[in-house]
């Protein structure tokens, strides 16, 4: 089935208008009104969105929203709640306001200076909430922290910054890539020298799925990409597309047939999908994995714009059976996965697709 423009541009209105709504105030999963990962996925797929499909009102959204909530930011200094800045590149472009730049500055400044790491050297997963992860990494940085230091690369050109993301993500993808499967496990504990419960979570996979085209896009000009990271994304793809339901979704387990199928980390595998064909490191064949997953996710989407079937936020479970156990109920980053990939998917059928071959050799 085809995904027309027609089609689509109504459900992302539904799915901007539940993400906004005021009612959803004190709810975990859906108050946008403060600053921590769970809102700032929803507020980079707004302007994702905004971008993508030049809707005006949902970039001019972003820009109220971050006045509204940049007080709650100060003093937080968390993995988690670095996520809402990789917006601040996009809409120092759209206003040219300073503070947006000097801002985003000081950030990276922490991320490179300070932030904790591991061992290894990879950023250590730091959270919000009182609870702490001494020297564990988790896949769901990339996406939180790495992709707002590549587009903060690409905006200023800043090749410290560049390597920097670059290195992050090496380090996430040796660290976590089982080396039979190509897939991810959610964790690996640098202490302990294990992947913990040594599960292939969903949306852990479509994290960095997602995130690392864009990272290799906004750096690519800036320091050389080594091979080694685009054979270990071809790999991870490919494993991704080897255990896809007939349906088109994944199970929150990857590799665990039995248990549920889950929204959030299907709508982000397959968003990573043609953001890796766009970018031009994967073949355009994954297009069709991603289009089986759009449709199978758009009877998911209510009439109000919720998006069902969306696991809770989920730290590394001590076992497999403990993710399918993980209760779902909607949440900013389920509709906001999906909202990219709507978008992406909009972009993508009008904007065509590059030619693999030249993009990859350029990034060498």
């Amino acid at each position: 089935m085809s995904h027309t423009k027609l089609m689509l541009e109504p459900i992302l209105e539904r799915l901007f208008a539940y993400m906004t709504a005021e009612r959803h105030s004190g709810n975990w999963g859906m108050d946008i009104g403060h600053w921590d990962w769970v809102p700032g996925v929803g507020i980079i797929s707004i302007l994702d969105y905004g971008q993508a499909t030049g809707r005006d009102k949902a970039v001019d959204y972003v820009l109220e929203w971050v006045e509204r909530n940049k007080q709650q930011a100060e003093g937080i200094k968390v993995i988690n709640s670095m996520a809402p800045y990789a917006v601040f590149p996009g809409l120092y472009r759209r206003t040219q306001n300073s503070w947006f730049l000097e801002k985003a500055g000081e950030i990276a400044g922490w991320m490179l200076e300070t932030a904790p790491r591991t061992r290894e050297g990879a950023l250590e997963h730091t959270v919000t909430e009182a609870a702490k992860f001494p020297e564990q990494v988790w896949a769901d940085t990339v996406y939180m922290a790495v992709l707002f230091l590549a587009r903060q690369a690409g905006l200023t050109g800043e090749r410290r910054i560049a390597e920097a993301a670059l290195e992050q993500t090496l380090l996430h993808l040796r660290l976590l890539q089982d080396e039979q499967t190509g897939l991810l496990f959610h964790g690996w504990n640098s202490l302990a020298g294990n992947h913990m419960s040594a599960v292939r979570w969903a949306r852990a996979n479509a994290w960095i799925t997602l995130a690392v085209p864009q990272i290799v896009a906004e750096i690519k000009e800036l320091t050389g990409i080594p091979g080694e990271l685009y054979n270990r994304y071809d790999r991870l793809a490919a494993g991704l597309r080897s255990c896809q339901a007939e349906d088109g979704l994944w199970h929150t387990v990857l590799d665990r047939p039995e248990y549920y199928k889950e929204t959030s980390g299907s709508a982000g595998i397959a968003c990573g999908f043609i953001r890796g064909v766009q970018s031009g490191m994967l073949d355009p064949s994954y297009l069709t994995s991603a289009e089986q997953a759009l449709g199978a996710i758009l009877p998911l989407i209510t009439d109000e714009g919720e998006v069902k079937g969306v696991s809770a936020g989920t730290p590394v479970m001590p076992s497999a059976e403990a993710y399918n156990e993980i209760a779902v109920y909607p949440a900013l980053y389920g509709q906001g996965l999906v909202m990219q990939l709507l978008a992406q998917t909009l972009s993508q059928k009008s904007n065509g697709q590059p030619n693999v071959t030249t993009v990859r050799k350029a990034g060498k």
